[in-house]
């Protein structure tokens, strides 16, 4: 019975000759465009945040050249958020109109044509809506990543959402590090260095082009991810009972006809799950945008120079270059994410001890510790594709828990900034943000339990 589903379904990936049949078209035509969504996957990340990072280290000349007030410059670093939290609710539901593959290439495109007309769109209210143009583009590609991951690579999900952070920690770090030498290289002023990063972004729209077309990277239609329902349909490494058997990962196509219950929307609020996914998404996210928008002036009021301030906060960034990789790798192999979770918080908290007691004597491992800090949010990621057994699942967890998490996030940078200006230092901003650190610990071990938010919708519905 196992190996007719097998002959029935048509997987991504090219079947293996060793099962007794030669290798044809349809298995080189997989193969390819695994390796298209892989590489749309990878440069997809790469554009997520330096439209971002890099308005960070221009933001001074931007300022002067718009004529931003102060008050108006400080919001920027809150504009990102707020557009994710608006925008990356609406992804699953037009994944499920128009695929998730389209989305994401209008998702592209939308970060292409935002970063093209902001430096030039005169005046700061045209730079703000070419900016959340381009933000809206990122909010949807955001949400839709885990579940393009978990619909494709349902038995990698660890591996792929540990590539995808990494790009994605890559391409913030590289647009921290890069923009000002490149914008100098150039010879340009800001509007050059802003508008040169519409080409990475260009780029990204390539490998989507024919996988838009796909339909079946729609999340609205049955769960292909994983076979049964069940536990055999979570990512092997993250069964305490072992790997699933080889049939669980195929659905025979006569079963995909059947209507599936599981289908139809979750009520996602009822799970304590979700929604201590999204209370950990949204303090992490909290800590990232306060660390982007204020550490470089963390160590200049310390005495740092501005280039060395702004080469820590590239360090920073980049430490998540590798530990993205490895720690969605190492997550998928517990039944229970807590510990890494604990580690994680342990390294913010000494980080910001650091950076109250010899901000400038030990920056450097300041900024290394921070940097691990912030890996929760390739953590985060992992955690929405082992919540979910379902396509449909981890859609609308990743909507719910990345939408209500960036909400949660849109005061911190400005507290911060309420607190620094009154207070007129650190102090009480370094304080905060080690506070913060607490509750993301508490709650980061209640999302690492091994539990389904089907499971728990489930069981609240029948109370």
């Amino acid at each position: 019975m196992a190996s007719e589903q097998i002959r029935t379904t048509t997987p991504l990936t090219p079947r293996d000759p060793a099962e007794g049949e030669p290798p044809h078209a349809p298995a080189r035509a997989g193969k390819w465009r695994t390796r298209l969504l892989v590489a749309g996957i990878v440069l997809a990340a790469l554009n997520l945040r330096p439209a971002i990072t890099s308005l960070g280290a221009l933001l001074e000349e931007v300022r002067d050249g718009l004529g931003m007030s102060g008050t108006v410059a400080g919001l920027l670093t809150s504009v990102p958020p707020l557009c994710f939290a608006v925008f990356g609710v609406m992804a699953p539901r037009l994944a499920r109109r128009f695929g998730a593959g389209a989305v994401v290439c209008a998702g592209m495109a939308a970060i292409t044509a935002g970063l093209l007309l902001r430096p030039y769109a005169g005046g700061t209210a045209g730079f703000l809506a070419a900016s959340a143009l381009a933000l809206m583009g990122i909010a949807v590609a955001n949400v839709l990543m885990p579940v393009i991951v978990k619909r494709h690579f349902p038995d990698r999900v660890g591996p792929m959402t540990g590539l995808y952070s990494m790009a994605l920690a890559l391409g913030t770090s590289a647009a921290a590090a890069i923009t000002v030498p490149m914008t100098d290289a150039v010879g340009g002023g800001w509007r050059t260095g802003l508008v040169l990063w519409a080409a990475l972004a260009a780029a990204a729209v390539l490998p989507w082009l024919p996988l838009a077309r796909d339909r079946g990277t729609s999340t609205g239609g049955p769960d292909t991810t994983g076979g049964r329902r069940g536990r055999a349909s979570r990512p092997a490494a993250s069964r305490p009972d072992g790997p699933a058997p080889q049939a669980d990962t195929s659905v025979p196509r006569d079963h995909a006809r059947v209507p599936q219950p599981t289908s139809a929307p979750l009520r996602i609020t009822r799970s304590r799950t979700a929604w201590a996914l999204a209370v950990f998404f949204g303090l992490q996210a909290t800590a990232a945008y306060i660390t982007m928008g204020w550490m470089p002036q963390i160590f200049r009021d310390a005495g740092v120079s501005a280039g060395t301030a702004g080469l820590l906060l590239a360090v920073t960034m980049a430490m998540g270059v590798p530990l993205a990789f490895v720690i969605p790798r190492v997550a998928t192999r517990l039944p229970h994410q807590g510990p890494i979770v604990l580690a994680l918080g342990a390294c913010g908290l000494v980080g910001y001890t650091g950076l109250y007691l010899a901000p400038a004597g030990g920056a450097w491992a300041w900024a290394l510790l921070l940097g691990i800090a912030n890996c929760a949010f390739p953590l985060a990621l992992t955690m929405v594709g082992m919540r979910a057994r379902t396509g449909v699942g981890v859609a609308q967890l990743s909507a719910f828990a990345q939408s209500t998490g960036y909400l949660i996030s849109i005061p911190g940078p400005l507290l911060v900034g309420v607190l620094y200006q009154h207070s007129g230092g650190w102090g009480l901003p370094l304080a905060l943000m080690a506070a913060l650190m607490v509750p993301q610990t508490v709650v980061g071990v209640l999302a690492g339990r091994d539990r389904t938010v089907e499971e728990e919708a489930a069981r609240a519905g029948t109370r």
